[in-house]
């Protein structure tokens, strides 16, 4: 079982975001932080949940059991639920919806925020990444 922890960072909602993703499993430990554009925050963290999952398949670790930990209660009870009606949020859950049948099993959890802090840092660390890009631009 692959387990993964997911978070996002914003500064201003909506604001210039970051995504942090952990992946957990036999013999293997990934940190991941990923910048965004400007987000809301929980359009983010629909963000972090779609960039994680893509990883994995990316990565071609999608053929087991996953787990996804999340600290957004929106993001767990929209996907379990599997429904949105938030047109912001509909298209993030289409694409996640599209990504099911690559994993036999996929699990959306969600925890307090407290017992998440290592997404919760890579998350910052994707903020800070895309505030750096955001400077770099020319306007």
């Amino acid at each position: 079982m692959l387990k993964i922890y997911i978070d996002a960072a914003t500064k201003g909602n909506p604001g210039i975001s970051g995504a942090g993703v952990q992946l957990i499993g036999q013999q293997l430990y990934q940190q991941l932080s990923y910048p965004l554009p400007e987000l809301t925050n929980h359009q983010a963290e629909f963000a972090a949940l779609e960039l994680a999952l893509n990883e994995i398949i990316a990565q071609e670790l999608h053929q087991q059991n996953i787990i996804v930990y999340t600290d957004s209660k929106l993001v767990a009870q929209t996907v379990d639920k599997d429904y949105s009606n938030n047109p912001l949020f509909s298209p993030y859950l289409e694409r996640i919806r599209g990504l099911y049948p690559y994993f036999p099993l996929l699990v959306i959890q969600w925890l307090p925020e407290k017992e998440n802090k290592g997404a919760d840092n890579l998350a910052r660390q994707g903020l800070q990444k895309a505030l750096k890009l955001a400077k770099k631009k020319p306007k």
